[in-house]
C-alpha cells in the first residue's frame, strides 16, 4: 500500500465515479482502476461495489475511506509543519541564561527575534553559568549562554561578547576617585559576590588568588541588582562586566577600570556536539551575533 494508492481511492470514493475521478485526477481510467484493484487486493477485500451503474463503497469501503481521509490529512499536516519548521513559522527553543546575561543583553534581542519570527516560542531559563553549561551537556537545553572558556571537546562555542571587568564602589569609598585599580589593591577590602552556581563567583577568586590574596566574601547573591544595591550602602565592592556601568546609579555607585592586568569577560553561545541543531535555533544565534555587533 502507498500514499497513491490512498489518494486515487479518496477521489473515485467522493466522486463515486471513475471517470470523475480519472479526469480529477489526470490519469486514464484504466490505471485509476488498476490501482484500486491492487489496493483492495493488497487489503484482501472489496472497497468498491461495481454491481450498480452508479458505483457504492461496500463497507469495508467505508472504513478505508475514512481512515485514508485522515491518513493523508495527517501528511499533510506533516509536511506542513516541517515546512514551517525549515521556514522559521513555528516552533520552540529552551535557552539557558545567566540572570545577568539576560538582564544586559537579551531584552533588546527576544523583542528583535520575536517581531521577525513571532511564532516561535522561546523559553528562558535562568541559572548561573555553570548550571547552564551542564544543562547544555545534559540535553536539557538547546542553547545556552555562558562566560567563557568552555570545553570544545563537549560543546560548539560560538562567542559574542568581549569587554572588561570593572570595580565597583559606593561614591564615598576612598577608590572611588581613582582613574584604574589594580586587583592587589583589594586585599583587605569586602567583596559581594554571586553565589557558586555563577561562572563570576569563582573567576573573581581566582583573579585574587593571582594578585595575591584570598577575598573576605561579606556577601553572596544571586541577584545582581541586590549586589548592586549593597554596593550602594557601602557593605563591600564586587567586580562586574563593563556593561554593568550603564545599569547602576551614578549618584551611589562608582566602575573603576582594573589595570595591570586587565581582567577579560567573554561570552559565548554553547551548543551541544553532535545533537541536532534546529533552524529556530541557528536563526537565533544569528540574530544574537549580529545585534550585539551593531550595539
Amino acid at each position: 500500500m502507498d500514499i497513491r494508492q490512498l489518494t486515487y481511492f479518496i477521489e473515485v470514493a467522493k466522486w463515486k465515479s471513475f471517470t470523475k475521478a480519472s479526469a480529477e485526477l489526470h490519469i486514464s481510467q484504466p490505471s485509476l482502476s488498476k490501482m484500486v484493484r491492487n489496493l483492495e487486493g493488497e487489503l484482501e477485500m472489496e472497497l468498491i461495489d461495481r454491481s450498480s451503474r452508479q458505483i457504492e463503497l461496500t463497507s469495508a469501503g467505508e472504513i478505508a475511506y475514512e481512515q485514508a481521509q485522515m491518513i493523508i490529512e495527517s501528511l499533510d499536516s506533516f509536511s506542513t509543519h516541517l515546512y514551517d519548521l525549515m521556514n522559521l513559522k513555528k516552533g520552540k527553543i529552551k535557552i539557558g541564561i545567566p540572570p545577568l546575561i539576560g538582564f544586559l543583553f537579551f531584552p533588546k534581542i527576544i523583542k528583535a527575534f520575536h517581531t521577525a519570527y513571532p511564532e516561535i516560542n522561546i523559553q528562558l531559563v535562568e541559572d548561573g553559568a555553570n548550571k547552564v553549561k551542564k544543562d547544555v551537556k545534559d540535553g536539557l537545553l538547546d542553547l545556552g549562554v555562558v562566560v567563557l572558556p568552555a570545553n570544545e571537546e563537549e560543546f560548539e562555542v560560538v562567542p559574542f561578547v568581549e569587554e572588561e571587568m570593572m570595580l565597583f564602589v559606593h561614591d564615598s569609598h576612598p577608590l572611588a576617585q581613582r582613574e584604574q585599580v589594580q586587583m592587589k589593591e583589594l586585599a583587605e577590602e569586602d567583596f559581594i559576590l554571586f553565589s557558586e552556581d555563577f561562572a563570576l563567583h569563582d573567576r573573581i577568586i581566582q583573579e585574587c588568588v593571582k594578585a595575591g590574596f584570598r577575598p573576605n566574601v561579606a556577601y553572596e547573591s544571586s541577584q545582581w541588582d541586590f549586589i548592586s544595591g549593597m554596593i550602594g550602602e557601602n557593605l563591600g565592592l564586587s567586580v562586574f562586566p563593563q556593561s554593568i556601568v550603564r545599569k547602576v546609579d551614578p549618584a551611589s555607585v562608582k566602575a573603576i577600570p582594573i589595570i595591570r592586568p586587565a581582567i577579560p569577560w567573554k561570552l559565548g553561545l554553547l551548543l551541544k556536539k553532535g545533537r541536532y541543531v534546529s533552524h529556530a535555533t541557528r536563526e537565533l544565534m544569528k540574530k544574537i551575533t549580529e545585534l550585539h555587533k551593531e550595539q
